[in-house]
């Protein structure tokens, strides 16, 4: 039987109200963070199906679901600063944190400052330490090697990756969106019709896709100028042990990527590379991924 799932309301202390989705009562805490045209929603399945000795917490990020965007973000740093004052506000003070694509760059920004908050943290399918940075178009709408966009304004007209999704959004166009993420995002396997539509639904939610874009653009936590910004270095400052989990047919985050994570951490990072699976294992992997959450998080228990 599935958990019973409750959505509840938290102001933090910038003025933000966050919307998050909690789930049992057991000592093994852990905090998921959700991607890009998301919110906590699609965490529903893995939230369901974890075992009774879960408390799982995750929280619509600000200007995504039911969360309030009063103050426009610029940077993944100003989600985990957010992330931050929620688990203040709620009095969480150690867990497993879990980041899904750019939800991953949020919870290793948040493990760099706060170490003292995360036993271990979990990259599914997460951006890089270096972010990901938007390759200008040429005429024909095809990618100018070395040539990035590096403003708001500039990202905003993108012909390829963002103005049509912010056409989309502005109509209510869940077929665009159908569309979209039957072709790079749902390639293995789809939910269930009825799931589906409640996920077309969440993603219009979304009040900040150019700002989010910007802020991955600009997320470097490298030691290295990533074509946009240089990097701050942060990458060494996360202590705890981390699993990196990598769909090895992800059209969105290339394995490059997680290959990348796992240089940067070193010997304190696992990296798992899933089989027939895509930039969701939500949906194409999750008994797989559940079996890795919790071998992972109950590891030196």
């Amino acid at each position: 039987m599935a958990r019973e799932i409750s959505l509840e309301l938290a102001e933090i202390a910038n003025g933000e109200v966050l919307g998050y989705r909690v789930t049992g009562k057991g000592d093994q805490v852990m905090v998921l963070v959700h991607g890009n045209m998301t919110s906590s929603k699609h965490w529903d399945l893995v939230l369901e199906n974890m075992p009774d000795e879960y408390q799982i917490y995750a929280p619509d990020l600000r200007g995504f679901g039911i969360s309030s965007y009063h103050q426009p973000i610029s940077s993944l740093k100003d989600f985990s600063e957010d992330l931050k004052l929620w688990v203040d506000s709620i009095g969480l003070e150690s867990f497993a944190l879990g980041g899904w694509s750019t939800g991953g760059g949020v919870a290793m920004q948040f493990a760099a400052d706060y170490p003292e908050y995360v036993t271990k943290l979990i990259l599914i399918e997460s951006v890089g330490i270096s972010g990901y940075p938007i390759l200008a178009k040429d005429a024909q709408g095809q990618p100018i090697p070395g040539q990035f966009l590096k403003t708001k304004e500039e990202i905003a007209a993108d012909p390829v990756q963002v103005a049509p999704v912010l056409a989309a959004q502005a109509a209510q166009n869940k077929d665009f969106l159908r569309m979209l993420w039957d072709m790079v995002i749902y390639t293995q396997n789809k939910p269930e019709e009825n799931k589906y539509q409640e996920y077309l639904e969440d993603m219009l939610t979304q009040r900040n896709l150019v700002d989010v874009d910007y802020a991955l653009a600009t997320f470097n936590i490298s030691s290295e100028h990533n074509g946009v910004v240089s990097g701050s270095g942060d990458v060494a400052k996360i202590a705890c042990p981390t699993l990196i989990i990598q769909g090895e047919k992800d059209l969105v985050v290339p394995v490059t990527m997680a290959l990348g994570i796992k240089e940067g951490l070193g010997a304190k990072a696992e990296l798992v590379i899933l089989e027939n699976s895509g930039h969701s294992p939500l949906i194409d992997s999750l008994d797989r991924l559940i079996e890795l959450l919790v071998k992972f998080t109950r590891a030196g228990d």
